[in-house]
């Protein structure tokens, strides 16, 4: 069985789940993603097998692919850069691995959070060059924080939120009511009225034709004038020309993601050199022990189905074959 493994975090971060893909005896060929649908076409129709992180897997590419490739395993949870209509259509299974890195990825976001509200960067930068700038900054106590996307990431969101004397406001089309009273969420049915009414948003929702660009003109219109928008969900849930429009004019005070519309992004890329813009290279979810637990569970939906077994999660309802 000859595998190919894109994931950069898989690699280059070390745990037992290294051990764990040399006991497989499995041929493997690494590359450093994410890769472009160019680089997949030169590589597929090699491999039983993709472990990849977020690589240009489209029709094309899997039509390449197959019919040696028998399994799509991602590291991580987002699969927009994988066509799942299309290989479910061909029966090829798409795993992939919830609930082991919402812990990390929140941590992420609330320390993007502190750092534009307490204007950390720009303070360590200037202390650095030899200057005592005293830049004011804001408390998150008794401010609001509208959470977009109530899954694992975003409860854990509005946990630490709590934790800082934060009023939470929630919006998601899935309701858990008892978490929410526990924690204090109050529940918005629309997004414009999550936006009206936050201090800071904070975006935890998946790319879809539904969620793309939804942070628009419009939506930046209706915030408060000087609110902050935290991204680590993906960089196409913005549109990059309203986000700059509003942090020129002062209507957002402040702008910092994890995710861009391109990665690597090109050295023009404007939110590089924005004003009161952070931008840190996808890895909210890179931590020593996230990573291991992720690249274990994709390994290991990997395994169970290669012996055509049900893996621990799956994106599509394609059935499991063993890969001879």
């Amino acid at each position: 069985m000859k595998v190919l493994v894109t994931s950069t975090s898989f690699q280059d971060v070390p745990g037992s789940h290294k051990d764990l893909l040399a006991s497989t005896g499995w041929e493997i060929q690494f590359e450093r993603g994410p890769l472009s649908e160019s680089r997949m076409m030169e590589l597929a129709g090699s491999f039983d097998a993709f472990l990849c992180g977020d690589d240009a897997i489209t029709r094309a590419v899997i039509e390449k692919a197959l019919p040696r490739l028998k399994v799509i395993s991602k590291y991580g949870i987002g699969v927009d850069k994988i066509d799942v209509a299309f290989a479910t259509e061909k029966k090829l299974p798409v795993l992939f691995t919830p609930g082991v890195n919402h812990t990390t990825v929140a941590e992420h976001a609330f320390t993007l959070m502190l750092a534009l509200t307490k204007n950390l960067i720009p303070s360590i930068d200037a202390t650095r060059q030899g200057q005592w700038k005293r830049m004011t900054g804001y408390e998150l106590y008794e401010k609001t924080l509208g959470i977009v996307g109530m899954g694992r990431i975003g409860k854990e969101m509005a946990i630490r939120a709590s934790a800082f004397g934060m009023k939470t406001l929630g919006y998601d089309l899935y309701w858990d009511d008892a978490f929410a009273a526990q924690h204090h969420v109050e529940r918005v049915t629309d997004m414009d009225t999550l936006f009206k009414n936050s201090d800071i948003v904070s975006l935890h929702t998946n790319l879809s034709d539904a969620t793309r660009g939804m942070v628009n003109p419009a939506r930046l219109a209706l915030m408060k004038k000087g609110s902050v928008l935290i991204n680590t969900g993906r960089g196409e849930l913005v549109e990059n020309d309203a986000v700059l429009d509003a942090l020129k004019s002062g209507q957002l005070s402040g702008y910092a993601a994890d995710v861009l519309d391109q990665e690597p992004p090109p050295a023009d890329h404007p939110f590089l050199k924005a004003p009161n813009c952070l931008v840190t290279p996808h890895v909210a979810s890179r931590t020593y022990e996230s990573v291991v637990r992720q690249a274990t569970m994709s390994l290991k939906n990997l395994m169970l189905a290669a012996k055509g077994e049900k893996p621990l999660a799956q994106v599509n309802q394609v059935p499991i074959q063993p890969i001879a």
